[in-house]
C-alpha cells in the first residue's frame, strides 16, 4: 500500500495514468458503457465501487489536463436534448473545478461521437455510476519543467 494515495486508485488506475502522455485520452464511464465491446484490446480499468464524480477526483488529482486545445474536458450529451446537463454532469463539473489544474467546462459530444472517442482512447475506466449519461473523456496535459 502506497501512501498518500486514495485507496479506490487502483494498481491498474495508476499504470494507466502512469504511462498516457500528452494528448491522450482517458473515457471515464458508466456502469451501463459498453467498455469491452467498444474499445476492444484497449484496457479497461474497473472501479465497481466508486461513482463517476469521485473517480473524476481521483483521476483529476492525478493527471494534469490538456491546456493547448479548448475542449479537454468532455461530456456525452442527453440524446435529443444535448443542451441538458444531468446532475451527474453537474458533479463532474464540481471536481473538474476542484481537483484540475486549468479553468475548464465540460463540452458536450454527441453519443455516438463519444463512443468512438472512446473506441480510441488510451483507456477507459469504468465506474460504479448508475445514474444516466455519467460518461466523459479527459485529454492528458502537460507537467512544466520544475523550478
Amino acid at each position: 500500500m502506497l501512501r498518500n494515495i486514495d485507496p479506490r486508485v487502483t494498481p491498474e488506475l495508476l499504470y494507466a495514468l502512469a504511462c498516457m502522455g500528452h494528448g491522450d485520452e482517458i473515457a471515464l464511464v458508466d456502469t451501463n458503457f459498453p467498455a469491452r465491446s467498444i474499445c476492444g484490446a484497449r484496457p479497461v480499468v474497473e472501479l465497481p465501487g466508486v461513482s463517476a464524480p469521485d473517480a473524476a477526483a481521483l483521476i483529476l488529482k492525478l493527471m494534469p489536463v490538456d491546456t493547448f486545445v479548448d475542449h479537454p474536458c468532455l461530456r456525452m450529451e442527453v440524446v435529443n436534448d444535448p443542451q441538458r446537463w444531468e446532475p451527474v454532469q453537474h458533479e463532474v463539473q464540481q471536481a473538474i473545478d476542484t481537483h484540475a489544474d486549468c479553468k475548464t467546462r465540460l463540452h458536450g459530444i454527441e453519443r455516438f461521437e463519444f463512443y468512438a472517442r472512446a473506441a480510441k482512447s488510451f483507456a477507459v475506466v469504468r465506474t460504479g455510476e448508475r445514474r444516466f449519461y455519467g460518461c466523459f473523456l479527459f485529454r492528458f496535459g502537460v507537467l512544466p519543467p520544475s523550478g
